[in-house]
């Protein structure tokens, strides 16, 4: 067993015990009345936490193929711990409401199957399965922003190596136009070389190109939709979207910035910040080690 897995079970192991810990102190679903049987329960409880838990990561590496592993980077990291969640915590919900319809409700009438019961169970199991979350991202807070910088270093090592647009796409077997003409919806258009391109910004029915031209930066708006312009520009893989509000030219971005968490593009010439949100910026670094 390597050190990954023993991590995870630790993990899980504590998780479930602070959950159990937590129901023995406050004694919901009439644990009260159970006197000494009562640790029984609450043996049971945290042997079907274990259970749902080992569940959930069979779930997560088998059926939505994510295993467990660092060397995918924070935001994966955060997106499976989110999934974890999400399916934790109604699976443990329903075994626990099972197990109070079947052992726990001679005693207690009120621990009846019922669907009052399961959003009864499932209000506190999600409240305890936030506050672990909270425990588990604070515990190990220093770990990713270490390995956020870390990443962030090998990112901007592999961004001064990009070639520029045009070159990276007459590599291809089809290569692309330099020069392109932009439409809006109405009658408005822009034409750019391809390189000069710096980035796009939804402003609101409108799209900001902002582009070189003739070494000035320069913007234009046109009435279109970002989807629209991602569509247009969909063959040049060097631009891509970093935030549901931008598109940028990667081979112009100066420097990848890590802040608390964040995560931030230096645009050069205009030297203006892009936001990368955590859901793009997969999309992100799989653009720049392509290259």
């Amino acid at each position: 067993m390597n050190k990954s897995h023993k991590e995870t079970i630790s993990i899980r192991f504590i998780s479930t015990a602070f959950m159990v810990l937590a129901i023995a102190i406050f004694k919901p679903f009439g644990l009260e009345v159970w006197q000494w049987q009562a640790y029984i329960h609450l043996l049971c409880l945290f042997t079907l936490g274990l259970v749902s838990c080992f569940i959930t990561e069979i779930i997560l590496r088998y059926i939505l193929r994510m295993p467990r592993s660092y060397d995918r980077g924070v935001s994966y990291i955060i997106s499976r711990n989110l999934r974890f969640q999400l399916i934790n915590t109604p699976l443990v919900a329903l075994l626990i409401c099972l197990y109070r319809h079947y052992a726990m409700s001679s005693l207690v009438e009120s621990n009846q199957l019922s669907p009052s019961n399961y959003l009864e169970t499932l209000a506190i199991i999600a409240f305890l399965s936030f506050a672990i979350g909270l425990y588990w991202r604070f515990k190990f807070r220093s770990r990713y922003l270490a390995m956020e910088l870390e990443e962030t270093k090998l990112l901007n090592e592999q961004l001064k190596k990009l070639p520029s647009i045009n070159a990276a796409e007459t590599q291809s077997s089809h290569p692309l136009q330099e020069e392109l003409t932009l439409s809006g919806t109405t009658n408005e258009s822009v034409t750019l070389q391809i390189s000069h391109l710096l980035y796009l910004e939804a402003v609101g029915n409108y799209v900001k190109v902002c582009h070189l031209r003739e070494g000035q930066i320069h913007t234009d708006m046109l009435r279109t939709t970002m989807k629209q312009m991602e569509e247009t520009l969909l063959p040049y893989s060097m631009i891509v979207r970093c935030h549901r509000a931008f598109l940028v030219n990667l081979t112009q971005v100066e420097q990848i910035i890590s802040h608390s968490g964040s995560i931030q593009l230096l645009i050069k010439h205009c030297h203006e910040s892009l936001p990368v949100s955590r859901s793009n910026m997969a999309q992100v670094k799989a653009a720049i080690n392509r290259h």
